[in-house]
């Protein structure tokens, strides 16, 4: 059939309030041209990010309420820690109450002062807990990614002979794991090869430094290395998964991306005497090592997830919906990212824009026409998120000016994708007068989410 259907149905609705153009002006105006400063009730397509906003299935809320909150040992830790074990192999499961925390427990251990990070591409809170213990994110995606228009399946390799030149060169007491982020999120979710993980991973034992997977969407990935790469055709899933993290050390995840969960984390490893640094950290910031700042139901619905994402027919819908909006933009000859990847769609806000400098949020601004014309919710990838200004108080942009249509798992229908589309086919037409904006407040770090800017 060419039809993709949903493989569920649906038991429970969130009415969405519908409100005019006129009044999204007003709302938009009052949080300063920020969407992350939108009340959610006021959106009517909620596309900035797929973290942890799918919609958790029957089985997922049963376990909610098995849950059990002992503080120390509790079943549902032990259900927790062996679903995860099974599927990746690690020795040492901690849990956080969200990626972005184990991230910070993972570079508080092992970085310090001057060190340097590579990855195919850091995303915005890595990059920023990396900068916080003021060590350097370095990036080194393949030359493949710099093309949008090319039908290159994984364009979220890693530039394994840049990765080589580097250590080759480098103080390696300074460079103390090597990440690789599957999916690539910053390069447009675009997938990484099981190729290119085992030449990093062989990179990194022949330097001897740790590989850690950044592995969020690691059962998106994996789809697309069965569909794209020889030899996996016949691989079931659960398989391929595995002999990802084979190569791996350890690895984090936002539980809130593939475990389908709307909050949660954990951080693994096979280095027992890192795992007790780790864990020393986590009773500290998050909690004791059982429970690392969930409940006993998160844990449950976090390890039913991780069971519940790797179904097939659950991964081809995810994989074929995210495609059917990126054909319907490209339909419209509207400016994105190819081929499509898994978790969202990206735009190229610089070549949709052309009239809007980079120094003026070209990305910024079509995410604000965005909300305007039809109450879609998306964030920007570009200056705001990853520009800023050097030591010396002189402004750098992004190399990219992209807006991410994010699309939350289980949560909309074909319907509201195709709203969407009507909605950029809208501003498509009248994208010539569309503003660029300036900051007039920022953050020292992450300042996308709490900016506030002006029109120009």
């Amino acid at each position: 059939m060419k039809t993709i259907i949903e493989p569920f149905r649906i038991k429970s609705v969130e009415p969405i309030k519908m409100n005019t153009a006129e009044q999204r002006e007003v709302i938009l105006k009052e949080a300063f041209n920020n969407l992350f400063l939108i009340k959610a009730k006021d959106v009517i397509i909620d596309l900035l990010t797929d973290s942890g906003t799918g919609a958790m299935s029957s089985r997922q809320w049963a376990g909610v309420m098995l849950g059990d909150e002992s503080y120390a040992g509790s079943d549902s830790f032990i259900f927790f820690e062996t679903t995860i074990k099974n599927l990746m192999g690690f020795k040492n499961v901690i849990p956080t109450h969200q990626g972005r925390a184990a991230e910070r427990i993972l570079f508080s251990t092992i970085a310090k002062d001057g060190d340097s990070i590579p990855s195919n591409n850091h995303f915005d809170t890595t990059r920023a807990n990396i900068l916080e213990v003021n060590a350097n994110p370095i990036d080194f995606v393949c030359e493949e990614a710099s093309d949008f228009n090319s039908d290159f399946p994984f364009k979220g390799n890693m530039n394994t002979d840049m990765l080589e030149n580097f250590l080759r060169k480098a103080d390696l007491s300074k460079v103390p794991i090597i990440m690789l982020t599957v999916t690539n999120n910053t390069g447009g979710g675009q997938p990484v090869s099981m190729e290119n993980i085992k030449q990093v991973s062989k990179i990194a034992k022949k330097y001897n430094i740790p590989f850690y997977l950044d592995a969020c969407r690691f059962a998106e990935n994996a789809y697309f290395i069965k569909i794209n790469e020889k030899g996996y055709m016949d691989t079931p899933i659960k398989e391929i998964v595995q002999e990802m993290f084979s190569y791996a050390d350890g690895c984090t995840v936002s539980a809130k991306k593939d475990a389908i969960a709307n909050i949660g984390g954990f951080l693994c490893t096979n280095d027992d005497s890192l795992a007790q640094k780790k864990k020393d950290l986590l009773i500290l910031t998050e909690g004791f090592p059982t429970y690392g700042g969930l409940s006993g139901r998160d844990l449950e619905a976090v390890a039913y997830g991780l069971m519940e994402v790797l179904e097939e027919d659950y991964l081809k819908y995810r994989i074929e919906s995210t495609k059917y909006l990126g054909e319907k933009l490209n339909s419209l000859n509207i400016p994105i990212i190819n081929p499509t990847g898994g978790h969202a769609i990206y735009i190229d806000a610089k070549k949709f824009l052309p009239h809007i400098p980079v120094e003026h949020f070209p990305g910024q601004a079509l995410a604000c026409q965005m909300y305007i014309d039809g109450g879609i919710r998306t964030s920007e990838i570009g200056s705001l998120m990853f520009g800023g200004n050097d030591s010396n108080g002189n402004p750098f942009y992004s190399k990219n000016e992209l807006v991410r249509l994010a699309i939350p798992r289980r949560t909309y229908t074909q319907s509201h994708i195709d709203y969407v589309v009507e909605v950029m086919g809208i501003i498509k037409d009248k994208s010539h007068k569309i503003k660029g904006l300036k900051i007039i407040y920022e953050s020292r770090t992450l300042r996308h989410f709490t900016a506030k800017l002006e029109r120009i």
